[in-house]
């Protein structure tokens, strides 16, 4: 670690904004990875304000600077003023990992169209919104800057019962390569990413033998870990050849159903059970 702490706490290390970060979930582990290489990190939350003040303090307790954001994310204002105030401080925004979301489920018959609008509000106007306000500030930068939205691998191939928290996913991949397109021709030093996760945080009410099929349909037969998509998102911040990509980091769900789900329908498989 002599490398990084050698940049911890140096004007010029690199300052990452995490949104939904202020619980202990995936945008933790993603703010505790990039602080753990060397970046400033500015944690976000809405709800969860006290676990981020607390998560800052303990941060800057072990040397590594932190500031802490809040705002609803589908709020264009007070984005806007969480980037403001990440400048007002540190006078750069470098990385944005986009991790700030909702999901509920419901049967398609219980579904409203209150429903269907919170999703958008949140997960799709949401990433617009940290897109936007992130974005046009990185293309006055020379240095530019990097931009993660976080989607989900299930988009192409969802299952039933959670038909809003998908509409509002859904538009991610269009988001990302929209402003990809927006912001490199604006300043070609800002690049705009995706990741798209397996199930990486398993519910505490889970049982041991569902969490077990969860693993089993792994093409990886691995429990997707935070720290999986942490290591993923400081790649694609890092790699400046890369831009308008949506990364999968589902152990191979979105390619693989099962091989007895696949070969099904294939005649030679009909024909051997006949």
């Amino acid at each position: 670690m002599a490398e990084n702490e050698s940049v911890r706490g140096d004007s010029e290390a690199p300052v990452a904004w995490v949104t939904g970060s202020g619980g202990a979930r995936v945008g933790r582990a993603v703010a505790t990875h990039l602080a753990s290489h060397g970046y400033r990190i500015a944690l976000h939350a809405r709800f969860s304000l006290d676990e981020a003040t607390a998560a800052a303090e303990r941060f800057t307790k072990a040397s590594l600077p932190c500031m802490v954001t809040n705002g609803d994310v589908s709020d264009w204002s007070a984005m806007s003023h969480a980037v403001d105030a990440i400048f007002n401080r540190w006078g750069r925004l470098d990385v944005v990992i986009h991790c700030a979301a909702i999901w509920d489920w419901k049967s398609l018959e219980e579904t409203t169209a209150n429903d269907v609008r919170w999703h958008l509000e949140i997960n799709t106007l949401g990433s617009f919104a940290v897109a936007k306000s992130a974005g046009l500030r990185m293309v006055r930068q020379p240095s530019g800057g990097a931009i993660v939205l976080i989607g989900d691998w299930a988009v192409a191939r969802p299952y039933p019962d959670f038909s809003a928290y998908f509409a509002g996913k859904g538009a991610i991949e269009t988001i990302v390569r929209s402003m990809a397109v927006e912001l490199a021709t604006r300043n070609p030093a800002v690049r705009v990413n995706g990741i798209l996760p397996g199930p990486v945080l398993l519910d505490a009410t889970i049982t041991a033998e569902a969490a077990e099929k969860i693993r089993q349909s792994s093409l990886l037969q691995k429990h997707g870990q935070p720290e999986h998509v942490a290591t993923a998102a400081r790649f694609l911040a890092e790699h400046e050849f890369i831009t308008g990509v949506c990364l999968p980091v589902d152990g191979g769900r979105t390619i693989w159903a099962g091989n007895d789900t696949d070969r099904i329908a294939h005649p030679s498989y009909l024909r051997s059970e006949s």
